[in-house]
């Protein structure tokens, strides 16, 4: 679906690919202030959703988005070299993430809270995780 064409415009193209199907339940969207996000008229408009600017170095303005940095961190440390990580490894860690249950939704799961499903989870028979 992608090409090597400009950053923005593809920066443009995924999520509004990504989110269209699911465009009534994103509201807001928040982006550093580099040029890949030029097209953000264009995102704001194809998703009806209300875009705004971090300001430099206010990390804290977009605090899910550090939130979730710091959680693929687990799986994927910054010393680590990103060109070596497969899809499998990304697809992984992001099925991982999504299942894992987040004080801040009442301790259910990103998975139940998007798509209003409840997921039941037993313990491992040995005792740990596999």
């Amino acid at each position: 679906m992608f090409t090597n064409a400009p950053v923005a415009p593809r920066l443009r193209e995924a999520p509004t690919w990504l989110l269209r199907p699911h465009k009534d339940k994103c509201y807001t969207m928040t982006f550093d202030n580099g040029k890949e996000f030029a097209e953000h008229e264009t995102i704001s408009a194809e998703l009806d959703v209300d875009v705004y600017f971090a300001h430099p170095y206010h990390s804290w303005e977009r605090g899910l988005n550090e939130n979730s940095n710091g959680l693929l961190r687990q799986y994927f440390p910054k010393e680590m070299e990103l060109t070596e990580v497969t899809q499998e490894q990304v697809r992984r860690a992001v099925d991982r993430l999504n299942h894992r249950p987040r004080k801040v939704l009442g301790f259910r799961t990103p998975f139940e809270v998007f798509f209003g499903k409840t997921v039941r989870y037993t313990r491992s028979p040995l005792g740990v995780a596999l």
